[in-house]
């Protein structure tokens, strides 16, 4: 079975698109692309990838969708725009006559205002994209999970997908609130889940145990249809390599059947990005 990897980055530190990560960060403080990746896909059976924004700029997702073209592997790009601008539906119509665009990601985790995204301006912009066939990254902390449950509900027809299992409280060793209002966010048809990030949120001396609890609940709440396998690379390199969560992950669904595998690892995010399962 081929898999496809539903988040990873690539990002060149100097042409001033990502001011993150810096230099306390120093296993991914260099330039990743295609070609320190590669590797890791052909080992671990990965045929396609979606490649995900990482700075809050228009700049960086161009420079994204400039890989994607040269790059048969990306089978998607999330890019991101400025969804309060009055011109963001232009942002969008341009950016979308690249075939590879999929969808859009505003960085919320970095937004003290945890509500921000039900702000008018951002519902106007948000309701375009079931239009412009675009979906929705939600990279958000357990602190926006009621209000990503709220967006589902006032745009029902918007696919959204809650990135790295929203970090939860790993470290901690804690579940609430978080595993409640997952499991209310779940109830929502249109929305997704990525089993990805999770290595980064155990605090180092991470475990497939301890990360256990978390992705059962993932998996229990949200189903193997709705939920989708992402590496999440280089950010894995602070605590794990490619091999070792892609092992990880496996353990977590050693449980599931060879159909429910097949959609974490392949059709949910074939079937949610728009992408060949082939």
């Amino acid at each position: 079975m081929s898999f496809i990897d539903a988040h990873q980055h690539y990002w060149t530190l100097g042409l001033g698109h990502n001011d993150w990560p810096g230099p306390d960060l120093e296993p991914i403080f260099r330039d990743f692309g295609p070609d320190d990746l590669k590797p890791h896909l052909s080992a671990a059976g990965i045929t396609r990838t979606v490649l995900v924004q990482a700075a809050p700029n228009v700049a960086e997702t161009e420079f994204l969708l400039e890989i994607a073209a040269r790059e048969e592997m990306v089978a998607a790009v999330v890019g991101w725009v400025d969804i309060l601008a009055a011109d963001a539906r232009l942002a969008l119509l341009r950016l979308k006559t690249h075939p590879k665009l999929k969808g859009i990601r505003p960085m919320l985790q970095s937004i003290e205002e945890a509500a921000w995204i039900l702000r008018p301006e951002a519902i106007d912009t948000l309701e375009m994209l079931p239009r412009l066939d675009l979906r929705f990254d939600a990279l958000v902390q357990p602190r926006h999970l009621p209000v990503i449950a709220a967006l589902a509900d006032r745009l029902p027809d918007l696919a959204i997908v809650v990135d790295h299992g929203a970090k939860p409280f790993i470290a901690e060793g804690r579940l609430e609130p978080w595993a409640t209002d997952m499991a209310a966010l779940a109830r929502r048809q249109n929305v997704h889940v990525k089993l990805s990030g999770l290595v980064t949120e155990a605090g180092g001396g991470w475990s497939v145990e301890r990360l256990r609890p978390y992705a059962a609940h993932l998996l229990d709440v949200f189903g193997a249809e709705r939920v989708m396998f992402g590496s999440d690379w280089p950010v894995v390199l602070l605590d794990a390599d490619y091999a070792g969560w892609f092992s990880a992950a496996q353990a977590l669904t050693a449980h599931c059947t060879e159909a429910e595998r097949q959609a974490i690892f392949l059709g949910t995010a074939a079937r949610f990005y728009g992408i060949s399962a082939a």
